[in-house]
């Protein structure tokens, strides 16, 4: 067991390494693609079905290193109380990562506090979709898409934490102008 944490950061060194760039892009007005991912709960998620019928703010990362800005989206949506489902996405695209699940989300949920492992939804097997959406030129920087109640992207940012995007987040999910 002692050579999980060693594996761990090679297997997500290997990740970002061995990915093919795709260059970003701005999906906005899109349908978010149909994937399945499990939440660190253990249950099968299938995104944006499982969203259906309410907003919802999805904060992708694809490297490790996304966590700082993601954390920042967290703690910016939680102060402002915006009245959405928000899931934080894990994406890992990859045979080598795949093969390795089990010991990242192991090691995410140490990380984690259990009462939150349900709005953790990691992504393996159909990473691939999610990152064609948007492309992974910037893999550091977070993907925070606002999902309308039938999956379609209203908003899309890509380019690192703002204060001011997330009041511009909390009002369109209100509905104010």
């Amino acid at each position: 067991m002692p050579r999980i944490p060693l594996l761990l950061p090679l297997v997500l060194a290997l990740t970002g390494a061995c990915a093919s760039t795709i260059p970003n892009r701005d999906p906005t007005g899109e349908v978010f693609p149909t994937v399945v991912g499990e939440s660190l709960a253990g249950e099968e998620v299938r995104l944006p079905e499982a969203l259906a019928g309410r907003k919802a703010v999805l904060l992708v990362g694809y490297v490790m290193e996304t966590q700082f800005d993601l954390d920042r989206w967290l703690l910016g949506l939680a102060e402002r109380q915006v009245p959405a489902q928000i899931l934080e996405v894990p994406t890992i695209k990859g045979l080598l990562p795949g093969l390795f699940a089990g010991a990242i989300d192991s090691g995410m949920r140490s990380g984690i506090p259990s009462e939150d492992w349900p709005s953790v939804v990691t992504v393996y097997g159909d990473a691939g979709r999610i990152v064609e959406l948007t492309g992974n030129e910037t893999p550091r920087n977070g993907r925070v898409f606002l999902l309308d109640e039938r999956g379609r992207i209203l908003w899309f940012h890509d380019r690192g934490y703002s204060a001011r995007l997330i009041l511009e987040v909390d009002r369109l999910v209100r509905g104010d102008r």
